[in-house]
């Protein structure tokens, strides 16, 4: 008797008896394993486009409010000086900032839930109006949370905002002036429209809002922010 060659599909060294006796198992046993591993590589683009689910990661505005970046991607931080949930999120949000997506706009709006926290509202835009925001931002909140620096009164803040290179003059003019005022009304109504109840909390395109509690974690926060910001651009088309 001619002695036979062994086949591809019969078992290997190693390979189970009841496998190696009978090659047509084992090669619809291979072919199911194959065909498995087909669908799971492609269902997995969508389930990672479905990683974040409304209701659970964000929830959907009532209305859609208006944005002040024109074509790009509007992302909201309202945040509160003295709220140490948000002086723990800035570092991830700076570093989200640096790492943005090129249609994407950080725009940094201080929340007014009540009249205790209309004074942190007025330091932020006094900063902005006098083109030191980006520079002074994050010290605002080293020397509130850190430093324990009584920025209670506006002379408080105005000492402090010279020790950090600004024209204290400049600092007491900008405080109480119509500009800042102006934007402060917004903030208000704003921290309304977008129906806020705490900080720190992000509006994706005046559309999406979410927060660390929704996402789950701080890192989780910026890959929720992105998911929005590409859900939002797809919608606008």
């Amino acid at each position: 008797m001619k002695n036979r060659i062994a086949s591809p599909l019969f078992a290997r060294a190693g390979s189970p008896r009841w496998l190696a006796r009978r090659p047509s198992l084992r090669w619809l046993l291979g072919f199911a394993v194959a065909a498995a591993a087909l669908v799971f590589f492609a269902v997995l683009p969508g389930r990672a486009q479905e990683a974040f689910i409304e209701g659970v990661h964000y929830t959907a505005l009532r209305e859609t409010q208006p944005v002040q970046t024109g074509e790009q991607i509007e992302v909201v931080e309202l945040f509160w000086y003295r709220c140490p949930h948000c002086f723990r999120l800035e570092p991830y949000i700076a570093r989200w900032k640096r790492n943005k997506p090129a249609n994407a706009e950080l725009v940094e709006l201080p929340a007014i839930l009540n009249d205790n926290w209309a004074f942190g509202a007025r330091i932020y835009y006094t900063l902005e109006a006098l083109g030191l925001a980006e520079q002074l931002h994050s010290a605002v909140f080293n020397a509130i949370h850190r430093a324990r620096r009584p920025l209670n009164t506006r002379e408080q803040f105005a000492d402090w905002a010279a020790e950090n290179g600004a024209d204290r003059d400049a600092v007491l003019a900008a405080f109480d002036s119509f500009a800042v005022e102006s934007k402060m009304r917004f903030a208000g109504l704003m921290s309304r429209k977008y129906r806020i109840t705490g900080v720190p909390a992000i509006v994706v395109d005046g559309k999406y809002r979410t927060s660390v509690q929704l996402a789950g974690s701080h890192e989780r926060l910026l890959e929720v922010i992105n998911h929005l910001v590409d859900k939002a651009a797809k919608e606008r088309g």
